[in-house]
């Protein structure tokens, strides 16, 4: 583990907000044990341990039904972790995966039969090396044949120069942490418009409401990203997720309390019907649509 990295949260605090039965925590993450699943090479942080298990009991505790597990950058392209983790779920998690061009029509069977349900691309360059866009088109092309979505991760300043191909993309997109806003801006300001202007015209786009404590400057209880979450709600209801992040990979100002995270959740979707949409209905659809009833 790197010496500046922070753990995860011990004994997170039990969430005042009970979520209703059967609500999916879309974005979390499993990181080795090392000595089990190796980190790459090639990452940027070394974080600690966080196995399934924790994972797993973590949900319980919180109250939560089922998992997204997304792969993390210090696990690159090898998605052993993510899916060892889905097979013990019991069909109570799905995966999104991180590949290469060279990955094989048979690797992404097994990662289908597994749960692995979507791709992610990284555009956040301080976590990867960049990749050329035409990769992740012709990545975009072999996925979309299975059903998979892809789930993209980047910052503000970004979107402008990512726009053209995001709306290249052939399949649902799902966009990581509301494109990592800067909140100190507010929701008026030109960079968050531009992010609500672009799911407002491509219906495909979605977002995940999800990391205050990463965009946060106030800190706890995330007062200063209520607004942005809200917005995304009220405005975009049947195409919002919302995860934990757990274990909070390279986090450096504080140690989230995932109690404290749960309880944001009734304060962007402020009523039971935003929150069915959001903790279920949604996800469900997107990640288990053979469960939904027609």
């Amino acid at each position: 583990m790197d010496p500046d990295y922070l753990p995860f949260h011990p004994n997170p605090s039990k969430p005042k907000f009970k979520a209703p039965a059967g609500a999916v925590d879309a974005h979390c993450h499993v990181f080795g044990p090392a000595d089990m699943f190796p980190y790459a090479p090639e990452r940027k942080y070394t974080p600690c341990d966080a196995p399934k298990e924790k994972l797993f009991a973590l949900r319980d505790y919180l109250g939560f039904s089922r998992n997204v597990i997304v792969q993390a950058s210090c696990h690159g392209r090898n998605n052993d972790a993510l899916v060892d983790a889905l097979k013990s779920s019991h069909g109570l998690a799905r995966g999104v995966a991180v590949v290469g061009a060279d990955v094989t029509d048979e690797a992404l069977a097994a990662m289908d039969a597994a749960g692995v349900r979507a791709v992610r691309f990284n555009f956040v360059k301080r976590l990867v090396d960049a990749t050329p866009k035409e990769i992740f088109l012709g990545i975009s092309e072999r996925i979309a044949k299975l059903g998979w979505h892809i789930v993209v991760y980047f910052e503000a300043p970004d979107l402008e120069d990512l726009t053209p191909f995001l709306k290249q993309l052939p399949t649902t997109v799902v966009v990581d942490h509301m494109g990592r806003p800067d909140v100190t801006k507010g929701v008026d300001h030109p960079d968050f418009q531009r992010f609500l202007s672009l799911l407002s015209e491509n219906e495909n786009i979605w977002t995940k409401v999800s990391c205050p404590e990463r965009l946060t400057v106030a800190g706890p209880p995330y007062d200063d990203v209520i607004a942005f979450g809200r917005t995304l709600v009220e405005h975009f209801p049947d195409r919002v997720l919302w995860g934990t992040d757990w274990p909070h990979p390279n986090m450096k100002s504080h140690v989230p309390d995932e109690g404290i995270l749960v309880d944001v959740i009734p304060r962007i979707a402020v009523t039971a019907a935003a929150q069915q949409k959001l903790l279920i209905d949604n996800p469900m659809r997107l990640y288990w649509p053979e469960e939904q009833i027609s």
